[in-house]
């Protein structure tokens, strides 16, 4: 009798595989057919193009587990021993499923958001100020609606489990003590997701915002519930908590618009000819296609230490084309002076003269060094006279030589 109920049992569990095996099949195909409509409505509707994009795997994921279930449940004895471990797990791949189509339609909603209104790509300009400021915080729900959607689908989960039931209600008696404990354990985490929604609401920065903030210069990447990306001038990524952003100064230098000022300064000689110069600026300018045309003004902001200082003001359109535009000015008028007027390149003036004892003295009165003073060896005869070994020949020596008597009796005072 008992190896006839196991070969009866191993008939039913047969039957029922290749019911299950068959509905699934069915399953698959009428999620290939849906996916095949979709993409065909897609054609006049952007909306059914993107469900069938971003649908089309876990539609076909929850209509087999869907398909699955069913054909298990009709033709499973509900005396078998195996029946409540396999329902259980194709319960728990259902949820799971349809976890994924709810994600999915969140994508689906961000998409068509982000299309309509944060559309376009993120450059600097006015016009996409508003789009970057949706698409930031339609990103930013998206990532909220998908958490919350995984947290629902993994307690669902959780509950087919008779032992996670019990606890539950254990847990809903003491909910005001764990309410607490939860919080002060996860002070920084929930502190971190608030700054996040708080970034992302308060228009503070944009995906796309170019901001300076620890001593780098970049462009805002990615706005998380718990960090932002920064994209570095120098392909670097620099990752800071959210809460970085409301307890720290930074500088987001599109916030408003994404006009910018920027300077070029360069020492020059006093005999520079400024008219000249601010001609030539007005010529570069001119010529660039990184000039928005709004300010081009050379200045004198400085004038000591034997040099002038010009300070070139330019603008341009975006942080990006205006450091270009000041190299390219700076660039430009360096070549200039070289090419039209050397003289007035940076040099350094000395003045020397004779003090009453016939020494050369500084400007200030100092006397150079003499012969005394620059001996290499002393403190003996020996010494000494070595030391006039490595000097060479004095002045006077030095005039007898070129045939001077005169010059060399006026360097010995006679």
């Amino acid at each position: 009798m008992s190896e006839t109920s196991e070969l009866n049992s191993a008939a039913t569990f047969a039957i029922m595989a290749a019911w299950v095996a068959g509905a699934i099949a069915l399953a698959y195909l009428c999620g290939v057919a849906l996916s095949w409509t979709l993409h065909r409505l897609g054609r006049r509707s952007a909306l059914l193009d993107d469900m069938a994009t971003l649908t089309r795997r876990p539609a076909r994921a929850a209509l087999m587990m869907i398909a699955a279930l069913t054909a298990f449940d009709r033709v499973t004895d509900e005396d078998a021993p195996w029946r409540n471990p396999v329902h259980q797990i194709l319960v728990i791949m259902l949820i799971a499923a349809m976890t994924w189509v709810l994600s999915s339609l969140v994508m689906v909603a961000e998409q068509r958001v982000i299309s309509r209104f944060g559309g376009g790509d993120t450059q600097m300009t006015d016009a996409d100020r508003h789009r970057r400021k949706i698409r930031t915080q339609v990103t930013l729900l998206r990532r909220i609606a998908i958490a919350v959607v995984i947290l629902i689908g993994t307690a669902a989960a959780l509950m087919t489990f008779p032992a996670f039931v019990d606890l539950g209600r254990t847990l809903f008696a003491s909910a005001g003590v764990l309410s607490v404990v939860a919080g002060l354990a996860a002070q920084t985490s929930l502190g971190a997701a608030f700054a996040g929604i708080q970034i992302a609401f308060s228009d503070a920065i944009r995906v796309g915002d170019v901001v300076v903030l620890e001593d780098e210069w970049g462009r805002i990447e990615e706005i998380t519930l718990t960090y932002v990306v920064v994209h570095l001038w120098d392909e670097r990524r620099l990752v800071l908590p959210c809460t970085y952003f409301t307890t720290t100064p930074f500088q987001n230098w599109t916030r408003q618009a994404t006009e910018l000022l920027g300077t070029a300064e360069l020492d020059v000689d006093f005999t520079v000819p400024l008219d000249g110069m601010r001609a030539e600026l007005d010529r570069l300018l001119s010529a660039s296609d990184l000039w928005d045309g709004r300010v081009g003004v050379l200045q004198v902001t400085d004038a000591v230490g034997g040099h002038v200082r010009v300070r070139m003001l330019v603008s341009a359109s975006n942080a990006g084309a205006l450091f270009d535009l000041r190299c390219a000015v700076r660039e430009g008028m360096v070549r200039w002076l070289q090419d039209t007027n050397p003289g007035a390149l940076p040099r350094w003036r000395v003045e020397q003269f004779r003090g009453p004892s016939g020494a050369l003295e500084h400007r200030d009165g100092t006397a150079r060094r003499g012969r005394a003073d620059s001996t290499l060896f002393t403190g003996s005869p020996q010494a000494e006279e070595r030391g006039r070994a490595f000097e060479g020949p004095g002045p006077e020596a030095q005039a007898e030589r070129a045939g001077s008597p005169d010059m060399a009796h006026s360097l010995r005072g006679d």
